[in-house]
């Protein structure tokens, strides 16, 4: 499938109303990027193209600014292609630099489940990934160790990699705090004895706590103790 097929798909798909909700939701994307189509939508077309020439429209170039959905679908096939990690590998970190939103980042990150026998790899990759001075490869790394690494062996490793993320952007921080929170719920112990001790700016590590409380998953008298520990 060709780029010019792709857009057409997509134009197809698109539906006005749902633009201008997606618009809200991701506000620092030109709105005229977006052509409101859902995800589930995108999901579908991308295995589509995975089951055939996938790589024929990933090294296909485009001299046209790439719609919010052209960007998102490409994420998907790489996630869904079937390949070894040494070619995923090299096909992520070419994605990494084209996005420059939440959505588009977060659901990269679902996407690409890795093979057991690839999981050290990833690994490696991702905690380098958190180690950037690049908005979003950051909070890649972090959704990824959330999304996928979420055993013991693999928080006492990334506890250290977010009190060492400095970047002063808001995605960044929220990422940090989400998994944190999700952690807690998983693993409640573990993460507390971080909590306790920790490098975590005050608004991110604010953030953790509130969505620790939000959690249905988290009893009243835990969401209490948490509430008290608060900074001021």
């Amino acid at each position: 499938m060709t780029a010019e097929e792709v857009r057409k798909r997509i134009e197809e798909l698109s539906e006005p109303s749902y633009q201008q909700f997606s618009a809200r939701l991701i506000p620092n994307v030109k709105a005229e990027r977006i052509r409101g189509v859902r995800l589930p939508h995108l999901r579908k077309l991308a295995k589509e193209i995975a089951k055939g020439d996938w790589r024929a429209y990933l090294e296909e170039k485009s001299e046209v600014e790439k719609t919010f959905e052209e960007t998102m679908l490409r994420g998907l096939v790489i996630g869904y292609a079937k390949m070894e990690w040494k070619e995923r590998h090299r096909w992520i970190c070419d994605f990494l630099p084209q996005i420059d939103n939440w959505s588009v980042c977060d659901s990269f990150c679902s996407t690409l489940k890795p093979a057991k026998h690839e999981k050290e790899k990833m690994w490696t990759f991702v905690k380098q990934c958190m180690q950037s001075d690049q908005v979003y490869t950051v909070r890649f790394g972090v959704v990824m160790g959330l999304d996928h690494f979420e055993e013991e062996i693999y928080l006492w490793e990334a506890f250290p990699y977010f009190d060492e993320i400095t970047l002063e952007d808001y995605y960044v921080k929220m990422a940090v705090a989400w998994a944190v929170s999700v952690y807690y719920v998983q693993h409640p112990e573990l993460t507390m004895q971080y909590l306790m001790k920790n490098k975590l700016d005050d608004f991110t590590y604010n953030k953790a706590l509130q969505k620790i409380t939000e959690s249905l998953r988290v009893g009243k008298e835990e969401k209490e103790k948490i509430r008290s520990m608060k900074r001021k």
